[in-house]
């Protein structure tokens, strides 16, 4: 299995913490949280390139990927739960 594909599923979730973590501590308005996402998703990719063999444009494509990912998976889920409360 390649470790970038396990590395990406992760991230996904430990952007999701990080952002509620934010979110929580700094009182940061709900409406950044998509921008707080992709940010980070950036920075993890980044830095993660630094210390594989990833190409600078791959990781910031991932990195868009992993983020736009992390809004998916809050967002999705809400969503849904509003919709079935109304």
């Amino acid at each position: 299995m390649d470790f970038e594909l396990i590395a990406g599923g992760s991230a996904l979730l430990v952007i999701l913490a990080v952002v509620e973590l934010v979110k929580s501590v700094f009182g940061i308005d709900a409406k950044l949280a998509p921008i707080i996402s992709v940010c980070l998703g950036l920075v993890f990719s980044i830095a993660y390139s630094f210390y594989g063999d990833t190409v600078l444009y791959e990781a910031i494509i991932m990195g868009l990927i992993v983020g736009l990912g992390a809004i998916g998976l809050y967002s999705g889920p809400k969503n849904t739960i509003e919709k079935f409360k109304q």
